[in-house]
């Protein structure tokens, strides 16, 4: 929502029952704001609640206040589509304010604006099929992408966050205890998509790629860029913005980037020919990482080896000997790869 619409859905505090029908009419959202000097939520009033004030006999000129629920359900600013979503479906409700910690209202969420988004033609590949052996006994009888983070699994976090972005048909790579995934995500429909799986051969496991060479064989008919990305990822990113700004770019592959800082415990001595020319204490290093999410053009399907292991490093370095361009794609919000227990506990709130 845009910051005029968010306006638009506002009120201030000293206004009518008259005043929040109007915005009620004027926003579309069902919803009135009732918000203080400072832009904080004082209350929050539904078409609902302006039915039973009539009801009761209230006059248009009585403060909209005295009818409002003074502490709505909300979530905190940045919260992710999906912990909305849920938050939506429990309390059936439609829209829910998004505050900063003083309450001032940063945003309104409302379902239109969580599960509406325009449907896009691509489709999505979750790479699911991975054992997990890092994670030790977590994963012994547990694949990966089904641990738990905040009451959802983390293949369920991925799979909502794309169906809000608008994406309605991904293939799921599966492997290990593949059948405990597919009895998990079903065909997709309770999460508003269709799923379907790509099963790799139990002994003959394909890597990060491979099993893009069944999709190639699968779906031969694709002619839009097909979204990639692991499925072990604790990330919140726009679909949309991603593969719009592949397009733009013309690359084959583009490939999600993190910013990674890493501080030398030590102090840096540079020297040259024996002298010193410098010392750095402490420096910190930044990188680009490679966030495992991708857009990958059809076409570079067709540069996979069939039946055997490949990777999607490996991909894009194929696309370079071929001087195709790769483009990255940097990825601004907090990034887990849920790998070890530490990133478990710590995608948990643990750590």
């Amino acid at each position: 929502m845009t910051a005029r619409d968010l306006r638009a859905a506002c009120a201030p505090t000293t206004a009518t029952i008259r005043d929040a029908l109007e915005v009620v009419d004027r926003s579309g959202n069902l919803v009135c704001l009732l918000v203080d000097d400072d832009d904080r939520l004082a209350g929050l009033l539904t078409d609902g609640d302006l039915r039973r004030a009539f009801l009761k006999g209230t006059s248009l000129d009585d403060l909209a206040l005295d009818h409002a629920t003074r502490s709505p359900h909300f979530v905190a600013a940045g919260s992710p589509r999906a912990l909305v979503l849920d938050l939506m479906q429990a309390l059936r409700i439609s829209a829910v304010p998004e505050l900063a910690d003083d309450r001032t209202l940063v945003g309104l969420h409302t379902l239109s604006d969580v599960v509406g988004a325009a449907p896009l033609p691509n489709v999505a590949v979750v790479m699911a099929g991975g054992r997990g052996t890092r994670l030790g006994e977590l994963t012994k009888d547990t694949p990966k992408p089904l641990m738990t983070v905040a009451g959802r699994s983390i293949l369920e976090w991925i799979v909502l966050g794309l169906v809000g972005d608008g994406i309605r048909e991904i293939y799921v790579s599966v492997n290990y205890l593949a059948e405990q995934i597919e009895e998990h995500l079903g065909d997709g429909s309770r999460l508003g998509c269709r799923v379907r799986y790509l099963r790799e051969d139990p002994d003959r496991p394909l890597g990060t790629a491979g099993s893009l060479t069944l999709l190639r064989d699968e779906r031969p008919d694709l002619t839009d860029p097909v979204l990639v990305m692991n499925g072990d990822l604790m990330v919140e990113f726009d679909a949309s913005d991603l593969l719009e700004a592949h397009r733009r770019s013309g690359a084959a592959v583009t490939v999600g980037t993190r910013t990674y800082q890493h501080e030398v415990p030590f102090g840096v001595v540079e020297s040259e020919g024996g002298r010193v020319t410098g010392v750095s204490e402490k420096p910190t290093l930044s990188f680009d990482i490679n966030a495992a999410v991708y857009a990958v053009e059809p076409r570079a399907l067709a540069w996979l080896p069939a039946g055997r292991a490949s990777t999607m490093p490996g991909l894009v370095e194929t696309c370079l000997e071929r001087d195709e361009p790769v483009t990255a794609w940097p990825i601004q919000s907090d990034w887990i790869d849920v790998g070890t227990p530490k990133d478990l506990a710590r995608a948990k709130g643990e750590a």
